[in-house]
């Protein structure tokens, strides 16, 4: 493993953005994550790095995250530096990071006798008798790293896959959709060892922060490029529940997570009424043209008004970035735009719904203006 390059040292202007971020967004975070026992500072600085900084040393002090011991994050440190030195990209980091908390819970295990999967060993689970190597390599975390990024290379398209089919068509598990689960916190870890990689553009190496279009190496994206109009629960719209982002008729909307489609229709206005395919109006009611997406970690979006029926279908599966339909001006609107929200555990209700602008922020796949 290379000499790991020194983090970068965090401007006093980004740590007052930092910390006005704290104030808005922190504990949403905290809720979707698990929390971090350091506090909210780091998490949030190591944000705005987008990887320039590179992985710390395994070997440093690292910080501790609920749920996982000292060993453990050495270990994701470990994977993330092996990523890192064989040129992939932090999407690959992520993954990695997700597989290896499903397989070990990031631990290096040996031999478990009777509660052993056959000869499984080692961070990921590999096995010598399926041609991982011998015993001794793959309890290794550097080799282990080194043979799971390998094989994840040679998947075609791998980067543009939902995480947890990336992650099976490497370990051939007898649980597929295990690892969707760790993707929020195996994004955390990879923005807390890494600079906060996982906000650069998942699909390069150049740690650039995804901006416009790109889908972030969280597995995050804008659904449109657009300014923000109406905020989340303002003081003239206090049961807002999400944002507007302003942008021209039959703009193309994207998935801003991949997942599965939850729901699509054609929501009834205030009078029980499905009328979508026509311009809407304030007070009418309802959603219009409507997707619900169900992501990792329990994230649901939402996006309304749309011009004409949407291009998915309930039970569909959709990667970040796939066009779902298109803006408009159904149900209750004033004019087109793209109302975004972003709820958490599924909760499609009220309650659950929470302020999508700190959070996409916090995705590196920040809303309107911001980047």
């Amino acid at each position: 493993m290379s000499v790991p390059r020194p983090r970068r040292i965090v401007l006093l202007v980004a740590l007052v953005a930092t910390l006005a971020l704290l104030c808005c967004g922190g504990s949403v975070t905290a809720v979707l994550l698990g929390g971090l026992t350091d506090g909210q500072n780091n998490k949030l600085n190591a944000a705005l790095g987008c990887g320039k900084g590179g992985p710390v040393d395994p070997d440093s002090k690292l910080p501790r995250v609920r749920q996982y011991g000292a060993a453990q994050i050495r270990n994701a440190a470990v994977i993330i530096n092996v990523g890192a030195d064989l040129k992939m990209p932090p999407r690959a980091w992520v993954i990695a990071v997700a597989t290896a908390m499903q397989e070990s819970r990031l631990t290096n295990l040996g031999n478990l006798g009777s509660k052993n999967d056959h000869d499984s060993l080692g961070l990921f689970q590999q096995r010598p008798s399926a041609g991982w190597g011998t015993p001794a390599q793959v309890t290794d975390p550097v080799y282990a790293s080194t043979k799971f990024y390998n094989k994840l290379k040679a998947v075609e398209g791998w980067e543009n896959m939902p995480l947890t089919e990336a992650a099976q068509r490497v370990q051939i598990s007898a649980y597929p959709d295990a690892y969707a689960k760790h993707e929020p916190v195996a994004t955390q870890i990879v923005n807390e060892l890494a600079d906060g990689a996982a906000g650069a553009v998942g699909n390069s190496v150049s740690m650039v922060c995804a901006s416009g279009g790109q889908i972030a190496a969280s597995g995050w994206t804008n659904p449109v490029k657009a300014s923000v109009g109406s905020g989340f629960r303002t003081a003239d719209r206090p049961t807002h529940q999400g944002v507007d982002l302003i942008v021209g008729r039959y703009t193309p909307i994207a998935a801003a997570a991949s997942g599965i489609v939850s729901k699509v229709k054609c929501d009834e206005d205030h009078s029980g009424r499905q009328t979508c395919n026509v311009d809407g109006y304030p007070g009418k009611g309802g959603c219009g043209w409507m997707v619900e997406i169900q992501s990792a970690g329990n994230v649901m979006t939402r996006y309304c008004h749309m011009v004409q029926r949407p291009f998915v279908k309930e039970g569909q599966e959709v990667t970040a970035g796939e066009i779902i339909g298109r803006v408009g001006t159904s149900g209750n609107s004033s004019g087109p735009h793209l109302h975004f929200e972003v709820h958490l555990n599924n909760d499609r209700s009220s309650a659950g719904a929470i302020d999508p602008v700190p959070f996409m922020r916090q995705q590196g796949a920040p809303l309107g203006g911001e980047g």
